[in-house]
């Protein structure tokens, strides 16, 4: 290399991502003709991570803080270069920045309903929706697996594969539960447990950790609690017994949840909702079970005695004869002798 070509060309002394663009999860440096200078300062900030690519292989990767690039500290990248000495001429590197923030606030539901095995209703379809956060966990893999060599990777382009993860994952998980959709939808806390950890699993295999990951609302099809309402009044016709009873309660308060949903005050609204489903449920419960239950036993019929004096005083006052007053006095001694 002639002495004019070197002094033409374009050295990088620092290399740093201020993220000026909201929702970027990768971003290549741009290098061009640029190369890199021998003890060239990486800044990585924090909640970020730095990966060197050489020649489509990942060398190495740097966390939050200021690193002087040198083979020290580039000993991957050294090796797959066969530097056997200290450089001293720049070089070049493809180099990748990641946002590990919590990308927060992401929505996800099910435009279509997902089918579910039941242990009560045998095979049902479930429409929910809710919220979840995600972050970049593990770097090499997220390169490896999604973002690959583009020069800028955002959440909009991860997130439909991920939503698409969610309902893959919700009907397995939920399916070998065996926890009642009745149950699961009368408190999406245990509805979210069942899928979060099964979930979490099945992100890491991308790099991706879950953060949070919740349920706001759950409801059956229109025609499946047609069907349900067909079947709690065939059971209402026949007589209710106590778990049917039971069974109508908790029905009413998953009933109650998609009603909650549309309330004002997001999950405040939906526990109100909630609570007043639960209320109206076991009030309609008590009702109906008092409504089946059998007949009181009558009152206890005066007693004989009282009776003998109110047809003694009926007697003095001339209101019965004397017959009359006989008769009744020989049935009712009839009933206390026997």
């Amino acid at each position: 290399m002639s002495f004019g070509s070197f002094i033409k060309k374009q050295f990088i002394d620092v290399l740093q991502w201020n993220e000026e663009t909201e929702g970027v999860l990768a971003w290549r440096f741009p290098m061009q003709d640029f190369e890199i200078q021998n003890g060239a300062v990486l800044n990585v900030r924090e909640s970020q991570v730095a990966v060197f690519v050489n020649e489509g292989t990942i060398a190495d990767v740097f966390g939050p803080g200021a690193h002087k690039l040198t083979t020290n500290t580039l000993p991957l990248l050294t090796n797959l270069k066969n530097w056997d000495k200290l450089f001293d001429s720049p070089f070049k590197s493809d180099v990748y920045f990641f946002s590990t923030r919590v990308q927060t606030g992401r929505k996800w539901g099910t435009p279509q309903p997902i089918t579910i095995r039941d242990k009560d209703f045998d095979m049902i379809r479930v429409r929910a929706f809710g919220m979840f956060s995600y972050r970049v966990a593990d770097a090499r893999i997220f390169f490896t697996e999604i973002s690959g060599t583009r020069e800028i990777f955002t959440g909009d382009q991860v997130e439909d594969q991920l939503r698409g993860l969610m309902l893959a994952t919700m009907a397995s998980s939920l399916g070998s539960s065996n926890v009642a959709f009745l149950d699961m939808a009368a408190n999406q806390g245990l509805m979210a447990q069942q899928v979060k950890g099964d979930l979490a699993t099945a992100f890491a295999r991308y790099g991706i950790g879950l953060d949070e990951f919740n349920v706001s609302s759950v409801s059956l099809p229109e025609e499946l609690q047609a069907a349900l309402d067909e079947r709690i009044g065939a059971g209402m016709k026949g007589g209710l017994a106590a778990d049917k009873v039971k069974g109508f309660t908790q029905f009413q308060v998953a009933s109650s949840i998609p009603l909650a949903a549309q309330n004002e005050g997001g999950l405040a609204g939906i526990g109100a909702g909630l609570g007043a489903g639960v209320a109206v449920g076991q009030a309609m419960a008590q009702g109906l079970a008092g409504a089946f239950a059998p007949a009181p036993a009558p009152a206890a019929a005066e007693s004989i005695e009282q009776r003998l004096g109110q047809l003694k005083g009926l007697l003095d006052k001339g209101l019965i004869s004397a017959d009359d007053y006989d008769r009744s006095k020989a049935e009712l001694l009839k009933k206390l002798i026997g």
